[in-house]
């Protein structure tokens, strides 16, 4: 019977012991009920850029939490703010005999400075000057597929860059 009861207590008490799951975090602060996200400013010149990773940023957030998002900052309760600082798609495979080497693998980095916060507040929720997410994608036999499998690339590290973000962003909370 002490030994039933020993046992009772130690179970009663493990569950207080303090340790918890990492990665559990990944909410949403109960006051933010609204975010606005505007287009990310993008001086790369990368065409539709700007565009891809702010989308994908929104449905990101949109996917996490039961909160409103829009792509103004007026009436809101926080704000991600990004800006796109490099985009570089450089080779990092090649094929071919000697003295016809080409390029059939590319890798495209993206690196952004976002800024998560509550208006008014002048600590950010979150911020990263320097977040950096890198996709390598495949040229293929034919040369003149180079720019589509560069904008599937793009789609590609969009996304990738997106979930990445939204998961250090809500973690940190």
């Amino acid at each position: 019977m002490k030994r039933l009861a020993l046992c009772l207590a130690f179970a009663a008490v493990l569950p207080s012991c303090g340790y918890g799951l990492v990665g559990r975090g990944g909410g949403f602060d109960p006051s933010i009920k609204k975010i606005g996200v505007p287009l990310f400013k993008d001086p790369t010149g990368r065409s539709n850029l700007d565009r891809k990773i702010t989308q994908k940023v929104i449905e990101e957030l949109l996917k996490r939490g039961k909160v409103d998002i829009v792509e103004t900052i007026e009436g809101v309760d926080a704000i991600v703010e990004g800006e796109i600082v490099s985009y570089q798609v450089v080779p990092v495979g090649f094929s071919g005999e000697q003295g016809s080497t080409t390029a059939s693998r590319y890798a495209i980095t993206l690196t952004a400075k976002v800024k998560y916060y509550k208006p008014g507040v002048a600590e950010p929720i979150w911020q990263n000057d320097a977040f950096s997410f890198r996709d390598e994608y495949d040229l293929g036999s034919d040369a003149a597929s180079f720019f589509d499998r560069e904008d599937q690339g793009v789609d590609r590290l969009a996304l990738a860059f997106a979930r990445s973000l939204v998961a250090a962003m809500l973690e940190a909370f």
